[in-house]
């Protein structure tokens, strides 16, 4: 299993959760968070915003559906024919274990 954690615009969070939930990978949890990327946020005339609004979507998959879910979260997220500086990245985490609370029991 691997654990894909996306930071996108807000903008773009829902077309995200309904292309995954559309192919079969309803299993997403959403958190609005603030930051900046390598651009150091984003200057209009003499304001900076030093942190920029952006949502963090996990989901976990096997690992044989991983290229097929990050293919499928770098198209819905992207703004544009070729996209644009803040739309986001993708990060993708090997996963060991994991337990359900309820339960107790490890999947």
């Amino acid at each position: 299993m691997v654990m894909i954690r996306s930071i996108v615009r807000p903008e773009k969070s829902q077309d995200v959760i309904d292309s995954l939930f559309e192919a079969g990978f309803p299993a997403v949890t959403k958190i609005n968070v603030a930051g900046r990327g390598q651009q150091h946020g984003l200057k209009v005339g003499e304001i900076v915003y030093d942190e920029l609004a952006k949502d963090l979507l996990m989901t976990v998959v096997k690992k044989a559906d991983k290229e097929l879910v990050i293919n499928m979260i770098l198209e819905a997220a992207k703004t544009g024919e070729k996209g644009n500086f803040g739309d986001g990245k993708v990060f993708v985490s090997a996963i060991d274990e994991i337990y359900t609370i309820s339960s107790g029991e490890k999947a």
